[in-house]
């Protein structure tokens, strides 16, 4: 998966990535830091997005 996958991920769903996620609002204003493996968590209160998109992987190239 890279950041121009445009992928979104539901909260409650696995992390397929380690690395810096953000709401996919449009306003690039939240922001998750989550690990490989773990879940990702619930939108911020007042989001209108629907998921989490990768914005910065943690092991680029791994």
């Amino acid at each position: 998966m890279s950041e121009e996958s445009g992928d979104v991920h539901h909260p409650g769903e696995i992390v397929p990535e380690s690395g810096i996620y953000e709401c996919d609002c449009g306003q690039a204003h939240d922001y998750s830091t989550d690990v490989k493996g773990h879940r990702f968590p619930p939108l911020p209160a007042g989001c209108t997005g629907e998921g989490w998109k990768l914005k910065t992987a943690a092991h680029p190239g791994s």
